[in-house]
C-alpha cells in the first residue's frame, strides 16, 4: 500500500499567487455587486478596480524575488516582478479614462471592469511562470477578455476587430500547442528551466534537432502573432482601428510586455545554446518588421493607423534584443517598454480630444490627418503636448524613447552587430517622416472649415492621464539612469540570466 502523499500548505508558497489572486477576486466583487445592486454608476466601478490595482501592486512589490510556489509552478523572479508593475501602472492610467465620456457606453458596463481584471490576471500569470501550460492558460484568459473589449465598443469595425483578434488568437494558440507539443516529445518536459537542461544535452543529435528547430520555430509563429512581427502583423491595425483609441494604446503596450516576458524566457534559452538558426530568424524578423512597417505607415490617412504601425515598427525593434544573448540585451527589452509606456497611451489618448458625431473626412477613418490640421490655433497646448509625443517616438533626445533605442542599439553594438544597429538607426530615421507629418499638419496647416469637430473632450481624467505621460516623457532624462540600473539588477536576478 502506498503511503498517502502530504504537502504542507507553507511549502506550496501561496503568496506567490497573491496578485493573481487579487485581481480575480476584484473581478468577482464588481459582478456580485452589479448583481446585488444594478444600474450603480460607473465611477463606483473606477474607484473599485484602481483600488484592486493598487493593492494587487502592493503585493507584486512584496514578492520575494526568487521563489516558487504552487507547486512549482509559479516563478518569481527579477523579470516577473518588473512586467507585472508595468502591466499594472499601465493599467492604473487606463481605468480613469472610463470617466471621461458618455459616448462610449461600454464604460457603464461593470462587466467591462470585471473583464479588464480578469484579463490583467492572464498577463500575471504569463509572466509568472515557466510552466508551458499555465502559460497558455494566462495568454488565453487575458486574450478571451481582451477580444470581449473590442467588441463592447459596439461599432461595425469594433465586431470585426474583435473578430479579426479572435480568428488570429486562434491560430496563434495553434501554433503555441504544436510547438509546445514538439518541445516535450524531445525534452519530456513542459518547465522551461528543465528543457534547457534536456536541450543542452541533445544538441549533438541531428533528428532531435530538427524537432528543436520545429518547435522553436513553431513558437516563434506563435508570438509573431501576438507581437504583431511581420509577416503575422495584418490584424494589427484594423483591430486598434475597431478599439477606442485608449484601448488601442493600452493593447499596444501591456499584451506586448506579457509576450515579450515569456518569448525571453523560451527563446533567450536557444540563443544562450548558440542555436543560431533561431538567433537568425529572430533578428530577421524584428529588421523586416521595422522596415516594412515604417513604410507603411509612411502611406497611411489616418493617425489611428499611422500609430499602429508605429507599434508594429517599435515591436520589430525591441524584438532583436531577444537574439543578442547578453544581459545588457535582455534588460533593453524592459527599459524600452518602460519609457515607451507613458509615451504611446499618451499619443493615443490624446486622439480622444477631438469628437465629432460623424466622419466628415470619409466613412472609413476616425482620425485622418486633416482632422488635426491647424490644431495650435484651435487648441495650442493640445497640439504641443501631441507634438511632444511625436518627437519622442521618433527618438528625438532627449525625450523618453530615445534612451530606449539609445540602450538596445548599444546592447546591438556591444553585442558586435554593429551593421544591425545601422539598420536600426536608418528605420528610426525613415520614422521620423511620418511623426513630423502630423506636426506639420497642426501648425502649418489651416484648421478644416465648416465641418463637426467642435467639441473637444478635455476632461479631468483625461487631463490627468495625459499630464502623467507628459511628465513622464519631458523628465526622463532624471529617472532613465535610476530606472535602467533597477531593471538591469532586477533582470539579473532572473532563473533565466544564464548569459
Amino acid at each position: 500500500m502506498v503511503a498517502p502523499v502530504t504537502v504542507a500548505l507553507s511549502e506550496l508558497n501561496l503568496p506567490t499567487l497573491a496578485p493573481m489572486l487579487i485581481a480575480i477576486a476584484g473581478a468577482l466583487g464588481i459582478l456580485i455587486i452589479d448583481l446585488i445592486k444594478g444600474n450603480l454608476h460607473k465611477s463606483l466601478f473606477v474607484m473599485l478596480s484602481i483600488l484592486v490595482l493598487l493593492v494587487d501592486l502592493g503585493a507584486v512589490v512584496g514578492l520575494t524575488v526568487g521563489s516558487r510556489g504552487f507547486f512549482d509552478l509559479m516563478l518569481i523572479d527579477g523579470v516577473s516582478v518588473v512586467s507585472q508593475i508595468m502591466i499594472i501602472v499601465a493599467s492604473i492610467l487606463f481605468i480613469p479614462l472610463a470617466l471621461t465620456s458618455k459616448r462610449f457606453h461600454e464604460f457603464s458596463y461593470p462587466e467591462f471592469f470585471a473583464l479588464f481584471l480578469f484579463m490583467i490576471a492572464g498577463f500575471q500569470f504569463m509572466v509568472s511562470s515557466d510552466n508551458l501550460i499555465l502559460i497558455f492558460v494566462g495568454l488565453e484568459t487575458a486574450s478571451l477578455a481582451l477580444y470581449t473589449l473590442i467588441a463592447m465598443h459596439n461599432r461595425s469595425n469594433s465586431f470585426e476587430a474583435a473578430i479579426k483578434y479572435f480568428t488570429m488568437g486562434a491560430v496563434a494558440a495553434g501554433f503555441y500547442a504544436m510547438g509546445s507539443a514538439m518541445i516535450y516529445a524531445t525534452t519530456g518536459s513542459i518547465e522551461l528551466i528543465n528543457v534547457a537542461q534536456v536541450l543542452n544535452a541533445q544538441l549533438s543529435e541531428t533528428p532531435n534537432m530538427l524537432l528543436i528547430t520545429g518547435g522553436a520555430i513553431m513558437m516563434l509563429v506563435a508570438f509573431a502573432f501576438k507581437l504583431s512581427l511581420f509577416p503575422f502583423h495584418t490584424w494589427a491595425p484594423d483591430v486598434y482601428e475597431g478599439a477606442s483609441a485608449p484601448l488601442a494604446g493600452y493593447m499596444s503596450i501591456v499584451p506586448k510586455i506579457a509576450a515579450f516576458v515569456v518569448a525571453w524566457r523560451l527563446f533567450g534559452l536557444y540563443v544562450y545554446l548558440d542555436i543560431e538558426s533561431v538567433q537568425w530568424i529572430i533578428i530577421a524578423l524584428g529588421v523586416v518588421t521595422m522596415t516594412l512597417a515604417n513604410i507603411m505607415a509612411l502611406v497611411q490617412d489616418d493617425v489611428k493607423r499611422m500609430l499602429a504601425y508605429s507599434s508594429i515598427s517599435h515591436a520589430g525593434f525591441v524584438v532583436i534584443a531577444l537574439a543578442l544573448g547578453t544581459t545588457k540585451g535582455d534588460s533593453a527589452i524592459f527599459i524600452y517598454y518602460a519609457l515607451f509606456m507613458f509615451t504611446n497611451l499618451g499619443a493615443f489618448a490624446m486622439l480622444w480630444i477631438s469628437r465629432s458625431k460623424k466622419r466628415n473626412f470619409g466613412n472609413r477613418f476616425d482620425h485622418p490627418y486633416e482632422k488635426f490640421a491647424g490644431l495650435i490655433k484651435i487648441m495650442p497646448m493640445g497640439a504641443v503636448v501631441m507634438a511632444l509625443f511625436m518627437l519622442s517616438l521618433a527618438g528625438v533626445p532627449p525625450f523618453s524613447v530615445f534612451w530606449g533605442k539609445l540602450y538596445i542599439m548599444s546592447a546591438t553594438v556591444d553585442a558586435g552587430y554593429i551593421w544591425l544597429a545601422v539598420v536600426m538607426g536608418l528605420n528610426s530615421a525613415i520614422a521620423a517622416y511620418y511623426y513630423l507629418k502630423l506636426i506639420v499638419y497642426m501648425f502649418l496647416k489651416e484648421p478644416a472649415k465648416d465641418l463637426d469637430v467642435v467639441y473637444y473632450n478635455i476632461s479631468k481624467p483625461l487631463m490627468f492621464m495625459i499630464g502623467v505621460a507628459v511628465v513622464a516623457t519631458v523628465s526622463s532624462i532624471l529617472f532613465a539612469q535610476p530606472l535602467i540600473s533597477y531593471i538591469t539588477d532586477m533582470v539579473s536576478m532572473s532563473a533565466y540570466t544564464v548569459r
